[in-house]
């Protein structure tokens, strides 16, 4: 969601790493999609989605839709249906 961050302490405590940014250059290989436009669903078979907790507080979301100049409105129903997430988390913090 836009009003939160990853909180790095809950991150590690449910991964068991720190997390980091993939290199813009590595984003398309790794995602199956361009930087700024890395969406939840659509990804390559060994990409896992997780969904944070903090999407549950909106019934309509917008993502990214595969490039830097699409997006998508879908319900939060939608996002679950079409992403699969492998869990959903607590890893994000309100921004400050």
């Amino acid at each position: 969601a836009g009003n939160v961050r990853v909180d790095n302490p809950k991150f590690k405590d449910y991964f068991g790493q720190r997390g980091k940014m993939i290199a813009p250059d590595l984003v398309l290989g790794y995602t199956g999609h361009e930087v700024g436009g890395v969406c939840p669903f659509v990804v390559k078979e060994e990409v896992f989605v997780y969904l944070d907790q903090s999407l549950k507080e909106s019934e309509i979301l917008y993502l990214g839709a595969g490039d830097a100049h699409s997006l998508v409105k879908l319900s939060r129903g939608e996002v679950e249906t079409h992403a699969r997430p492998k869990a959903w988390v607590d890893v994000c913090k309100p921004m400050a």
